[in-house]
This record gives C-alpha cells, structure tokens and sequence, in this order.
C-alpha cells in the first residue's frame, strides 16, 4: 500500500511474487499454493482500484490476475519441488556416508563377533537410538551372546528375538508381529542363512521413535541389517576357505611327507637288510673285499637314514621354535674348512674351489647350524650336477653384511622354481636323485633365525648360486 502512489499495478504484482518465492522456500507446497491465491486475492484487494473491494473496475485487470496466479502457482510449486529434491539429496547423501561408513568398519573385521558389536556401534550413532546384535549359539539365538554389554530389552523377548531368526521376518514395536515388543528386530539374513538378529530400541523421550520409523530410515535399517550379515557370510566364508585350505596344505603335506618316507626310508632300509642278510648267511663264502662293500654299503645307507631323520627332526623343531641358537664370532674360515673337512667322502672326485675374500669380518652366528647349511647346500649341488664337474664357495664382504656364495655348473633351477625349492617336500625334478625335499628348507630356516637371507639365482653360462647373506658384525653390534 506504500508503494501503491509511486507503482504500476503490474510492478506491484512483482512484489507478490517475491513474498510467494519466499513463502514456497520456508514452507510446505499447500501453504505455497495457497499463498499463491491469497496474493492475487490481495493485490486486487489492495492494488487495484477500487481499493478495498474485491470489484474491478478495468476489466483488463483479469488478464493481469490470471497471469499473476499461473506465474505464481508456478513458482510455488516449482520452488517445493526443488526443496524437496534437496531434501531428498540430502537424505541420500546422509544415507551413502552412512553406508560407507559401515562398509568401512566392515571391511577390517575378521571376526564375526567383531564386525556386529562394530555395526551396532555405527547404527547407534546414525539413529540415535540403543541397538544390539544377538548371534547364535549352538544353533539357537542367545541374549547372552550379544553385542552390548548391557541388556537393552526384557529377558522376556527372547522369544520374539528366536521368532525373527528362525522366520527371517521383522517383528516386535509397531509390526503385525508382536506390536507392543519394546523394541523392533530385524533378521541378520544373508544369501543362504540367517546369522543373527538386530534389536533396535528407540529413545522414546527424544522422539526418536517416530524418526526411526519414517520409510527411509526403516529401509536404511534393513540395508544396514543385510550389510552386517553380507559382512559376516563374507568372515564365515574366509574362515571356512582358510580352514579348507590348511587342511588341503596339511593333507598335501602328509602325502610328500608320506611319498619321501616310502622311499627314501624304505631304499636304505632295504639296502642295509640286503646287505646284513648277505654278511649272516653267506660270511664264510664271501671274499673280503665283498665282506668291505657290503659294510661301507651298509654304513652309507645308514649315514643317509640318519640324516634324513636328523632333517625331518630339524624341520620340526625350526617349525615350532624350539631351537636356540648359540651365537658367538666365528671366522668364516673356520667354518667352511670344517665343512669341507667333514664332507671329503661325499665330495671324492669333485674339485670344490674356495675363493673367500681377504679381511672378512667375524660373522655372528652358530657356526654348528650355519655349517648344516653349508653341508646341505654343497651335498644338494653334488646331488642334482654332472658328476666330476667342479663346485665353488665364495664369500665376500658388502656394507653391512657377509655374502656366501655355493656355485654349480649343472643344469640350473627352471624359471619360476627359484622360490618353489625352498618349499617342504619339494623336489626339483630330476631322476634318480634321492631326497625328502628338506634341505634347502632347513637352509632357509637357519639363515632367516640369523636375520639373514637366502636365495637360488643363475649363472651366466650354466649353472646355480645360492647366496646367502648374513649381517656383518658392525650391525649385529648395533642391533
């Protein structure tokens, strides 16, 4: 009315425009669209003459009021629409970080206890409301078996609780099943069975009950209790598949275990009971270089079931950590020539050339097992090269460590076999080469208890090294 002396009736008409815009922004669409028509009513009322009547005295005016109502049920409605996709967004945007966040949680669980107490946390939090997960025991749901170290419900619903486990349906507060239950659950149903159930109690004083059960938090609470069981199918899954796969690992285990034993248990035995029988039966008939074979036969055999045995006790003991090593420092030299000196019957006809640099720190090792590695290393090359073809041990100092090479000439390590042959019971493959496939295991157990490594490479020209690096004396003292 101010303005009406200094404005055109069509400018006044914007006014009422503006003051629709602002009411469709604060308001629900009905007082909008009902505000549309009260601003024509007005602007008629106030703004055109004759004022304070509803008469019209240009009847050009109602062209003027139809425009004004269409442009302004327009602006309402579109305005409505729009706050309620931002209202919606929102909602959405609420309900995707909500999710994630419990995708997150979910992601670094690998107990299935632990991933529902850390669901209920989260679902505390984004309803505001007490909630608590009850998981089963020994097939039947149980309160005592909860997420929550407080019992938010009566003793008495335990029965409702079974009820939405044994069914996979909702029930309890405001369902058809058990309406007047304090609090609603919800089945933790995954893919093919139901792992549990979600008991939601809402806090009745903040009004949280009528939030809880608004259509998109209810469906908000049935993603979060589907997540919680996908999460827990995927832990029962992992465990099941681990569980499988150690029992597939131990079963393959006791197969080589079993295969080598057959063999290389039952070849010397047979050996040494051939042999026996012979020297029992037939003494008096043999010569005596015979009689010397048979017990030099006897002897090798019986020093190779021993050491098969000793390998398999090793093993063992590495495995379950009962051995403790005996370190002190030791010249390197020392150890490879007890080695070699030990080993002179198994390398008859073999050239072995030491190249062991000049000034090479004390290692601190137990020179008893680091030597077994030697011996292991030295008897497999023998083993797997052309026989009279030579065998090299080198050792050299790099800053921080002592590297030990053992170097062959035979047919080398297949590509993608340099990890696999320091596997337990893997034997390279080669005929009429007997082994349990231990050495080199026990090789890489040693070294690694001296915080070292071990590793098969090749060698230009034909051939393998083992290099083995141990850490100097300099860092033993820092560490």
């Amino acid at each position: 009315m101010l303005l009406r002396d200094t404005l055109a009736p069509t400018n006044l008409a914007m006014v009422y425009l503006g003051g629709v815009v602002v009411v469709a922004m604060r308001c629900s669409r009905w007082i909008s669209v009902t505000v549309s028509f009260l601003s024509v009513a007005a602007f008629d009322f106030f703004c055109v003459p004759p004022y304070l009547t509803f008469a019209v005295s240009d009847y050009q005016y109602v062209f003027t009021f139809a425009g004004m109502l269409v442009v302004a049920l327009v602006i309402s409605t579109q305005t409505a629409r729009l706050k309620d996709h931002a209202a919606q967004a929102a909602v959405r945007e609420a309900r995707t970080e909500a999710l994630y966040r419990l995708s997150s949680k979910l992601a670094g669980e690998t107990r299935v206890f632990e991933a529902a107490r850390a669901a209920a946390a989260l679902a505390e939090e984004v309803f505001g409301a007490r909630v608590v997960m009850f998981l089963p025991e020994d097939g039947k749901l149980s309160f005592r078996r909860r997420t929550s170290d407080v019992l938010p419900v009566p003793p008495s619903e335990e029965t409702i609780a079974q009820w939405v486990f044994d069914h996979g349906h909702r029930a309890g507060l405001r369902t058809d099943a058990h309406p007047d239950a304090t609090a609603l659950y919800l089945p933790l149903r995954g893919a093919r069975e139901t792992f549990g159930v979600l008991a939601v109690v809402p806090d009745v004083a903040a009004n949280v009950e009528n939030r809880i059960f608004a259509p998109e938090q209810q469906q908000l609470l049935e993603v979060f209790a589907s997540q919680t069981a996908l999460a827990i199918e995927r832990t029962t899954s992992q465990r099941s598949a681990e569980e499988t796969r150690v029992h597939m690992q131990t079963e393959q285990m006791r197969s080589s275990l079993l295969s080598a034993m057959s063999h290389d248990l039952r070849t010397p035995l047979a050996s040494i009971t051939g042999a026996a029988s012979t020297l029992r039966s037939q003494s008096d008939r043999l010569p005596l270089e015979t009689k010397q074979e048979l017990l030099e036969s006897i002897s090798d055999e019986a020093e190779r079931l021993s050491r098969l045995v000793g390998n398999l006790l090793d093993m063992t003991r590495f495995e379950s950590g009962g051995v403790e090593l005996r370190r002190d420092f030791y010249p390197l030299e020392e150890i490879v020539g007890t080695v070699l000196q030990r080993m002179e019957s198994q390398l008859h006809g073999r050239t072995v050339i030491t190249d062991l640099a000049e000034n090479l720190p004390m290692v601190f090792v137990d020179d008893v097992l680091i030597g077994q590695v030697l011996w292991n290393l030295l008897e497999n090359a023998a083993k797997y090269t052309p026989p009279g073809s030579p065998l090299e041990l080198a050792a050299f100092d790099e800053p921080e460590a002592v590297i030990i090479e053992v170097r062959d000439r035979g047919p080398g390590i297949p590509p993608g076999e340099e990890e696999r042959i320091f596997e337990k019971f893997y034997r390279g493959k080669s005929d009429n080469v007997r082994g349990a496939g231990l050495g080199l295991p026990i090789c890489r157990a040693i070294v690694q208890a001296h915080r070292g490594t071990i590793q098969a490479l090749g060698r230009q020209g034909g051939g393998t090294t083992f290099r083995i690096s141990l850490p100097s004396e300099s860092k033993m003292a820092s560490t």
